[in-house]
Parts: structure tokens; sequence; C-alpha cells
């Protein structure tokens, strides 16, 4: 993919919604720059895991297929 972006004279950049999306970051994210021998690179700095706000949102004792769910709603109707 490639992009262009304009740089401010404040030094600020908007970037491209593809690029936003590809690196799976939203407005109030950080993000970091690293240099190589190869270039600069761009990453989301993440403090936490993506993965933490879903944790604990299982349901333990019920099975995940859909059968399974469908059987315990209907239990849980009294059907």
């Amino acid at each position: 993919m490639q992009k262009r972006a304009k740089i401010t004279s404040k030094g600020q950049i908007t970037i491209p919604r593809e690029v936003r999306q590809a690196l799976g970051v939203r407005p109030g994210d950080r993000l970091l720059f690293e240099t190589d021998d190869q270039g600069v690179r761009v990453r989301p700095l993440r403090t936490e895991s993506p993965f933490a706000k879903y944790r604990g949102i299982g349901n333990p004792g019920i099975p995940s297929s859909k059968k399974a769910i469908n059987d315990w709603l209907r239990k849980m109707r009294g059907e």
C-alpha cells in the first residue's frame, strides 16, 4: 500500500484512513516511530493487549456451538 500525506507548518499530518485501518488505530492512540538501517517504521504503541477488553466476556459452562447456545436459551426460557 502506498499513501501520501502532507506535513503542516506545525509538523502534523493526517494519516490516511486505509493506513489507520491497517494499523488498527483510532483518535487518541499513540504511534511509535522507529528507525533502522532500512528506514523508518511506524507502529501503534500499545500499553495493553488489544484483546484485553474481551477478557472475561465468555460464558463458562456454555459450549460455544450454535446448537448448544440455542439449547441453553430454550432451557432458560423453560421451553
